[in-house]
């Protein structure tokens, strides 16, 4: 099952980026979202938008406040005027309800392709915003149009419009879902060089809430005794956190003794 986050760009995962932003990023790659969110005064749509985000990766990382990210993703949508604002409030609308239907909150993924397509209508081939909409069309094609195909390509066109960018947090996931599919395929070789791409990236960046579970991803491309370090690693930091993402911990868990 795969499990996305927004992009990094423009939330202060680089040099040079004004201190709120690196105050949010610090907070949000520490699972403190509600308090990163807190930084943000949504007046302007940009502001409304970045703090929609933060809300909607708290509910799949967390299985928690829907209700706030509700509210905030209707104050994003009614500040958004640019079409850039609209397709962004789109996507970010599009990833709710597909976390909601992927987590068995409430079946959604109508919505959830509707606003996508919406999005992908909105957002301009080659525009900031489009890698992480080809990336989240990959993930409701992989885990609920079931179809890999249609995910593999829009992983690619995520992870070309990632590299184009310099976007290195959406970078960290395109490499680790195109490796779960070859992964899924028995292509080993191919999915233990994303894996190790994306713990990498994580790590550098300071990731810290995505790095369990890049850890415990690339323990299942592992063999022995190394695929036991890598989850042992996974854990800690997993309750280090508190136990988030809260979807990690059945992955996490050893397979009970047999008789």
């Amino acid at each position: 099952m795969a499990y996305p986050a927004m992009s990094g760009s423009g939330y202060g995962t680089t040099a040079g980026d004004d201190p709120l932003q690196v105050a949010v990023w610090r907070l949000r790659s520490r699972a403190c979202w509600a308090d990163a969110a807190a930084l943000l005064e949504p007046h302007t749509a940009s502001a409304a938008l970045q703090r929609t985000s933060l809300l909607v990766e708290r509910c799949l990382y967390t299985e928690q406040g829907w209700a706030e990210a509700e509210d905030a993703l209707r104050t994003a949508e009614a500040l958004a005027q640019s079409d850039d604002e609209r397709g962004a409030a789109a996507c970010e609308r599009g990833q709710l309800a597909y976390a909601s239907t992927l987590l068995a909150v409430r079946d959604r993924a109508d919505e959830a392709r509707a606003a996508l397509g919406r999005a992908a209508a909105l957002i301009a081939p080659g525009a900031r915003g489009r890698a992480l909409l080809d990336f989240r069309r990959g993930l409701l094609a992989e885990n609920l149009a079931h179809s890999p195909q249609s995910a593999r390509a829009a992983y690619r066109r995520a992870h070309a419009g990632a590299t184009a960018q310099d976007d290195p947090l959406l970078l960290s996931f395109t490499w680790r879902h195109l490796a779960g599919l070859a992964l899924r395929e028995g292509e080993l070789a191919e999915a233990r060089h994303g894996f190790t791409e994306s713990l990498r990236i994580r790590e550098e960046l300071g990731y810290l809430v995505g790095t369990a579970p890049a850890l415990a991803s690339l323990a299942d491309a592992e063999t022995e005794p190394e695929a036991s370090r890598l989850r042992a690693e996974a854990g800690r930091l997993f309750r280090l956190l508190g136990g988030v993402p809260t979807w990690l911990a059945d992955q996490l868990t050893p397979p009970a003794a047999t008789a």
